[in-house]
Protein backbone atom coordinates (compact mmCIF):
# COMPACT_ATOMS: atom_id res chain seq x y z
CA UNK A 1 0.00 0.00 0.00
CA UNK A 2 1.07 3.57 -0.54
CA UNK A 3 0.50 6.37 1.96
CA UNK A 4 1.36 10.04 1.74
CA UNK A 5 3.19 11.45 4.75
CA UNK A 6 4.28 14.91 5.78
CA UNK A 7 7.64 15.78 7.32
CA UNK A 8 8.06 18.89 9.42
CA UNK A 9 10.88 19.99 11.72
CA UNK A 10 9.87 20.75 15.30
CA UNK A 11 11.35 23.35 17.64
CA UNK A 12 13.81 20.80 19.10
CA UNK A 13 15.28 19.92 15.71
CA UNK A 14 13.51 16.56 15.38
CA UNK A 15 11.59 15.70 12.20
CA UNK A 16 7.90 14.97 12.81
CA UNK A 17 6.26 12.57 10.35
CA UNK A 18 2.50 12.32 10.02
CA UNK A 19 0.19 10.21 7.85
CA UNK A 20 -2.90 12.38 7.30
CA UNK A 21 -4.96 9.46 5.94
CA UNK A 22 -4.68 7.68 9.30
CA UNK A 23 -5.88 9.95 12.13
CA UNK A 24 -3.39 10.10 14.97
CA UNK A 25 -0.66 8.27 13.07
CA UNK A 26 2.39 10.38 13.92
CA UNK A 27 6.04 9.61 14.58
CA UNK A 28 9.38 11.38 14.61
CA UNK A 29 13.08 10.92 14.06
CA UNK A 30 16.37 12.70 14.55
CA UNK A 31 16.62 13.09 10.78
CA UNK A 32 14.44 12.55 7.72
CA UNK A 33 15.61 8.95 7.20
CA UNK A 34 14.82 7.95 10.78
CA UNK A 35 11.47 9.77 10.70
CA UNK A 36 10.46 7.87 7.54
CA UNK A 37 11.51 4.53 9.05
CA UNK A 38 9.53 5.31 12.20
CA UNK A 39 6.37 6.44 10.39
CA UNK A 40 6.39 3.18 8.41
CA UNK A 41 6.36 1.29 11.72
CA UNK A 42 3.62 3.60 13.02
CA UNK A 43 1.48 3.00 9.92
CA UNK A 44 1.86 -0.77 10.31
CA UNK A 45 0.90 -0.57 14.00
CA UNK A 46 -2.06 1.74 13.25
CA UNK A 47 -3.44 -0.64 10.61
CA UNK A 48 -2.94 -3.66 12.89
CA UNK A 49 -4.80 -1.94 15.75
CA UNK A 50 -7.71 -1.00 13.48
CA UNK A 51 -7.89 -4.58 12.22
CA UNK A 52 -8.01 -5.88 15.79
CA UNK A 53 -10.84 -3.48 16.64
CA UNK A 54 -12.78 -4.65 13.57
CA UNK A 55 -12.19 -8.32 14.44
CA UNK A 56 -13.58 -7.83 17.94
CA UNK A 57 -16.63 -6.06 16.47
CA UNK A 58 -17.55 -9.01 14.21
CA UNK A 59 -20.24 -11.03 15.98
CA UNK A 60 -19.68 -14.79 15.77
CA UNK A 61 -22.01 -16.64 13.40
CA UNK A 62 -22.11 -20.32 12.53
CA UNK A 63 -20.34 -20.96 9.25
CA UNK A 64 -18.52 -17.60 9.23
CA UNK A 65 -14.78 -17.71 9.70
CA UNK A 66 -12.51 -14.64 9.55
CA UNK A 67 -9.78 -14.96 6.93
CA UNK A 68 -6.57 -12.93 6.80
CA UNK A 69 -5.81 -11.27 3.44
CA UNK A 70 -2.48 -9.61 2.72
CA UNK A 71 -2.33 -6.58 0.42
Amino acid sequence: MIFHVTLEPDEDGWIVAECPALPGCVSQGRDEKEALENIKEAITAWLWAEDQKALIAIPPKPGRCPIVVSV
